[in-house]
């Protein structure tokens, strides 16, 4: 008999949060995710996507266990942009229990109906930088920080539950850093920069904190994300959060910005990958001795692996080449710090213009994540 619980307290959110180190220790492609990160976007006085979002998180327990969690969250403004009455689920992960699946998304469900929605969709997180989609290709592949990595059952379960379809798919490359720039992007490069007058800069710490080039980066993300699945305007303060939590300790050489004479109209932000040292942190903690794993990468760039974590390019500069300009700055960088391939962040699928960027690059799909609807009632 499976038993579902909210949470309600801050030692329960401990044990939610807690219960996905648990059922993937020792699972060499799953990657621990910040303990302190975790908690402060599960808490409503630490996440601002509060501002926007309601939420409800359950555990499931059988004989007296925890042996699954999930989250149940309304986001009003991304309903309000997409015209829907939409439940989300998020945090969604279970032992290998039917039973317990179905029962934590019949929770999701009975909470979101009463709230009037009239529909569910996940796996997602409140806003569109957190992580979403079910992993359902690539579960050999060692997983980043910023996306789900489940086991594969996953989705043969919420195969097997009653009206759920497929809703959207993600996809992610694993590209090969070449060792000389390709000569597309140099060609394309040099047009761009005489017929339309776009240039590259290289912000200084000053300019992204104390000019608030910071938060023009996200205001940017705002306008190039507008038209994507699920996506929901970022308010100051939640730009205010992304450009402390990313900004301010980013290596600058990795971050490009693309200028024409009156604006940004394009930036590249990369880190070097922390899932190797986050895998060796005790469940994600810093403390006594993750900071050190976490720092070899953050200073040194002890890892052969390079993520880019958010490109955007407006879209009237997409078709005029502006992304050449900013793989052209970076690929330097990625062999001076010796990355021997990056990985990039989830793609929809049917985004043909942002897939085709890899064409002129060695690159290969080596992960797809799935976001499931169901109607309600």
């Amino acid at each position: 008999m499976v038993e579902i619980r909210e949470v309600k307290s801050r030692s329960e959110l401990k044990q939610f949060i807690q219960f996905y180190y648990d059922l993937y220790r020792g699972c060499d492609c799953a990657v621990p995710f910040l303990y302190f990160d975790e908690m402060a976007t599960l808490r409503s006085d630490k996440n601002p996507s509060f501002e926007c979002c309601e939420a409800q998180y359950f555990l499931a327990y059988k004989d007296g266990k925890i042996v699954g969690r999930v989250a149940a969250i309304i986001n009003r403004r991304a309903n309000e942009r997409w015209n829907c009455h939409q439940v989300r689920f998020g945090w969604f992960d279970f032992i290998d229990d039917l039973e317990v699946s179905t029962a934590l998304l019949k929770a999701v469900e009975d909470w979101g109906s009463e709230r009037g929605m009239v529909e569910m969709a996940g796996p997602l997180g409140f806003i569109d930088t957190d992580r979403e989609g079910m992993l359902v290709e690539g579960f050999d592949q060692l997983a980043s920080m910023y996306v789900n990595y489940n086991y594969p059952y996953y989705p043969r379960h919420i195969e097997q539950m009653s009206g759920f379809k497929k809703d959207n798919d993600y996809v992610e490359c694993k590209v090969k850093v070449p060792e000389v720039v390709p000569e597309k992007f140099v060609k394309v490069t040099d047009m761009v920069r005489r017929r339309y007058g776009l240039k590259v800069h290289k912000f200084t710490r000053h300019e992204l904190i104390e000019e608030g080039y910071g938060c023009k980066v996200f205001d940017l993300l705002n306008a190039t994300y507008a038209d994507l699945y699920g996506f929901s305007q970022l308010s100051d303060r939640q730009i205010d959060k992304l450009v402390n939590d990313y900004i301010k300790i980013a290596d600058l050489n990795l971050v490009t910005a693309i200028m024409d004479a009156e604006k940004m109209v394009g930036f590249g932000i990369t880190f070097p990958s922390f899932s190797r040292a986050l895998q060796k942190t005790r469940d994600g903690r810093l403390f006594p001795f993750g900071w050190w794993h976490v720092l070899k990468i953050l200073k040194w760039h002890k890892t052969p692996i390079v993520d880019l974590l958010l490109i955007g390019v407006l879209p009237e500069y997409r078709a005029k080449g502006a992304n050449a300009l900013i793989f052209n700055d970076l690929i330097p960088y990625f062999q001076q710090y010796n990355f021997e391939y990056a990985e990039t962040g989830p793609m929809m699928e049917t985004n043909e213009g942002v897939l085709s960027q890899w064409q002129y690059l060695e690159a290969t799909v080596h992960r797809r994540h799935r976001c499931y609807r169901k109607l309600l009632g």
